[in-house]
């Protein structure tokens, strides 16, 4: 009896050391993007836990090359929708597009300096059930790559904006797998003059969970 409490102990012991602390996030959009990719996005929720390994996202926020990030929601400064990026590292920025779908960014940094991270595309690794439940139809690849179809497997939406990842039950954690990184333009920001030519988007090599 003794020796099964001493290994879920330490079983706990080393679920805590594998979820992000506050110090995690105070990276720039860049480095904690890098960082993300390989790492577990979980959702502790009332239907069950779901997590998924982080495939794609993309840095916002910053300069490139003495550009300013004219494609970030920062760019033009303090609102009450953009209020949680410029917010302490290590919370969730939750926002709405095409009027229908929610997406997940993580804000990193110190407050004020306005850095996130869009969550892309995750590799389903626990609650794949639960996630094709709210997915509907949705098959392969299509579960959960995208903003969009991620966030809605997740089962995030915008009572989780601004949401503690460090406390809450939406969190990061550490992956246990090595992977490769690689790095190109980010998609679907025609608008921006400047930023849409910032290779901010970063992908795990060889993985199908991609949204394109």
């Amino acid at each position: 009896m003794k020796m099964q409490c001493r290994k879920k102990a330490l079983h706990f012991l080393w679920e805590d050391d594998m979820r992000w602390t506050r110090e995690d996030y105070r990276g720039t959009a860049v480095e904690t993007a890098k960082r993300l990719i390989g790492s577990v996005l979980v959702h502790e929720t009332a239907e069950g836990i779901l997590k998924g390994r982080i495939t794609e996202c993309e840095a916002y926020g910053g300069f490139y090359r003495g550009k300013p990030d004219d494609g970030a929601h920062s760019y033009k400064g303090l609102t009450a929708r953009t209020k949680a990026i410029f917010g302490d590292g290590g919370h969730a920025y939750v926002y709405l597009i095409y009027g229908m779908y929610w997406c997940m960014n993580v804000v990193c940094g110190h407050e004020k300096e306005g850095y996130a991270v869009l969550l892309r595309g995750l590799e389903p690794l626990e609650g794949r059930e639960i996630m094709q439940r709210k997915r509907g139809k949705a098959k392969g690849r299509l579960l959960t790559a995208g903003p969009g179809r991620l966030a809605m497997a997740m089962g995030i939406d915008s009572s989780l904006y601004g949401a503690d990842l460090v406390t809450g039950n939406l969190y990061i954690e550490d992956g246990n797998e090595k992977v490769q990184v690689e790095r190109s333009k980010r998609i679907n920001i025609d608008y921006a003059k400047y930023g849409k030519n910032f290779p901010w988007r970063f992908t795990m090599k060889g993985s199908l969970w991609i949204s394109k």
